[in-house]
């Protein structure tokens, strides 16, 4: 199992994205990338943290590849977008990946090259140092399929759920 660690704007939508491949076991919302100890979501919503929104996603390589796991992730947020997706906005929103060792940060680099070929101008997605990473609270966890009819699940979370089902069909869980 590998876990990556990523920021893309708002994390109920890359959990709902995430917990549709196959493969991936386990996604955790959380914050990190700053320097305030156990934030609390109206903490981190201040953007005064330099924590951001991101995801835990472990998954099983033999079953879904990593590269797949990168593209994904890339294909479901505009990484030309900086410190906003849509209009969510702030530095908790920044396209982000955060590395555990030196493997890595070199398969995120790969990947942002590769997703420089597809997007038109220039990428503001950082990598870096994964440092501590903070747990979201438990409302949060899940939070699409606790709340589909949510208007911002609906508006934001649905079409990206969509976009990843058609463009990665082959690593969609059965419905």
């Amino acid at each position: 199992m590998q876990t990556f660690v990523l920021a893309g704007g708002c994390f109920w939508c890359l959990d709902a994205v995430y917990r549709t491949l196959r493969g991936v076991s386990d996604v955790v919302s959380g914050y990190t990338g700053g320097s305030t100890v156990n934030p609390s979501y109206d903490d981190v919503c201040t953007g005064q943290t330099g924590h951001a929104e991101a995801v835990a996603v472990t998954f099983d390589p033999e079953v879904i590849p990593a590269n797949v796991i990168l593209d994904v992730f890339f294909s479901l947020h505009d990484p030309r977008q900086l410190n906003r997706q849509g209009h969510d906005v702030g530095t908790q929103y920044r396209s982000a990946m955060f590395y555990s060792d030196e493997e890595q940060k070199t398969a995120f680099e790969t990947a942002r090259d590769r997703a420089g070929e597809y997007w038109d101008g220039g990428l503001v997605t950082t990598i870096e140092p994964l440092g501590t990473r903070y747990e979201a609270e438990s409302y949060h966890q899940d939070f699409f399929a606790k709340n589909p009819g949510q208007g911002y699940c609906m508006a934001v979370a649905v079409p990206k759920v969509n976009k990843i089902r058609k463009s990665f069909a082959e690593y969609v869980l059965a419905s």
